[in-house]
């Protein structure tokens, strides 16, 4: 009896042990989120700025005005906007943008990778249309700050894994929960359609090839299957992913297909279009070059996603997803730019994606649109955000300089609605406390 109380002693101080090293490393490390702010109280006039709207004009010695969380002037200095009762900003020359649209993101669902306890964007199972990912989205999330002070003001929230993985929302980057952040819910159900070939390590040469993925015609099978009940079900007996599959065939939601390659994104579009599916938007599209033709007959926008990528082929020319954009844009398709090919931590990069495909061959205004306007017109939200006009969402922000120029790029404030965004964060804390230790130190 003595050896099981001991053992018990030792293992409650372990525990004891474990709770508080844990204290220790989380408690401490750990920021706290800023406030969200609070509603707009009055009448706002930004002045002296260089207004980009985001349908390509640029507005020098600017003003625009909202009020109420709404748009009510824009304009330049020469239209004698009336401000009485304004709380106005002279911007002195800086730039103001609209709120740049994240689509496809796993922001707010996911905080650390390596902890599955943090993680709400996977679900088991091939086949999960009923998942939605508005009920799971985090506003506490540590991410989502990291995402304002570039710029990134609204996201597009998406489920992941599986062959249909659920529907996404829009969500603005503030608020107190999900209710208070939803922007737009159930936009859509996004597919994955499932690759012909599959990467893997050959055991004999250690090196990584592409090999026939013996699961396709299986997979493809499972979703005819699915497609094809959906389509003829009349609501008995209750069904979650069939009643969820309902919207994308009356044409009440969009269908976002996942697929890179060619004869993946002809299959997935074949496919959706052979159920009567007409809203289709094609994410990622490494190869949607090889489809000009296809894509423009079917009317099919691409939110492409690989800017800072390798080419899918390595035959291809390195700056191959540089230019992308352009030759997607130029051939008349449109198209958007998301981030969600790459890791979270770097799809804050959004503005500087842009900012590459504008070196590579797009007009700027029209690489600054591809982040706004027509980001926001894939996703059916451009009646409230994307551009800086009369009665639309004061979402928007401010920039020292060019926004999609990593170098000069400097966010020092924005807007949500109205709402005066507090851009301070876990980073720029710990940045402040460094640079004062080291300040001294020199001193």
């Amino acid at each position: 009896m003595k050896g099981i109380d001991q053992a018990k002693r030792m293992y409650r101080n372990w525990l004891d042990c474990c709770c508080l090293l844990a204290v220790l490393c989380f408690g401490t490390s750990f920021g706290i989120v800023p406030t969200p702010a609070p509603d707009q109280g009055g009448p706002i006039a930004l002045i002296g700025a260089v207004i980009h709207d985001g349908n390509g004009n640029i507005i020098g010695d600017g003003v625009i005005t909202f009020d109420e969380g709404i748009i009510t002037e824009v304009g330049s200095a020469d239209d004698a906007i009336d401000l009485q009762n304004h709380e106005v900003f002279d911007l002195q020359g800086r730039h103001v943008y609209p709120g740049l649209i994240l689509p496809n993101t796993s922001l707010g669902l996911v905080e650390v990778n390596s902890v599955r306890a943090t993680q709400d964007v996977v679900e088991e199972g091939d086949i999960n249309a009923s998942v939605r990912s508005a009920i799971a989205y985090n506003t506490d999330s540590e991410i989502i700050p990291t995402n304002r002070f570039n710029g990134i003001l609204t996201a597009q929230v998406a489920p992941q894994g599986g062959l249909l993985s659920g529907s996404s929302s829009v969500f603005k980057l503030d608020g107190w929960n999900w209710e208070d952040a939803l922007l737009s819910e159930d936009v859509g159900l996004h597919l994955h359609w499932p690759g012909m070939k599959r990467r893997r390590r050959n055991p004999e040469s250690g090196q990584f090839e592409r090999v026939a993925n013996e699961n396709y015609q299986g997979q493809t099978q499972l979703l005819h299957s699915l497609f094809q009940d959906a389509a003829t079900y009349t609501g008995e007996p209750l069904n979650l992913n069939l009643q969820a599959l309902q919207p994308v065939f009356s044409g009440n939601a969009k269908l976002f297909i996942h697929a890179d390659e060619a004869k993946e994104i002809i299959s997935a579009v074949r496919f959706a279009r052979s159920y009567g599916v007409r809203d289709i938007v094609l994410i990622g599209g490494a190869e949607a070059i090889l489809v000009l033709d296809f894509l423009l007959a079917e009317k099919i926008p691409v939110i492409y996603e690989r800017i800072h990528e390798l080419p899918l082929r390595e035959w291809n020319d390195v700056d191959m997803p540089f230019k992308t954009p352009f030759l997607l844009h130029d051939a008349g398709i449109k198209v958007g730019i998301g981030g969600g090919a790459t890791s979270i931590d770097r799809q804050r990069n959004l503005p500087f994606f842009a900012g590459t495909a504008a070196a590579y061959g797009v007009e700027r205004e029209t690489a600054l649109a591809m982040v706004t306007r027509i980001n926001a017109e894939i996703l059916g939200i451009q009646e409230r955000i994307g551009t800086l006009e009369v009665g639309k969402d004061a979402t928007l922000f401010i920039s020292e300089g060019d926004a999609l120029d990593m170098r000069t790029s400097k966010v020092i404030g924005a807007f949500i609605q109205g709402r005066d965004i507090d851009l301070n964060g876990t980073q720029q804390q710990l940045y402040e406390r460094f640079r004062d230790k080291y300040q001294n130190q020199v001193e």
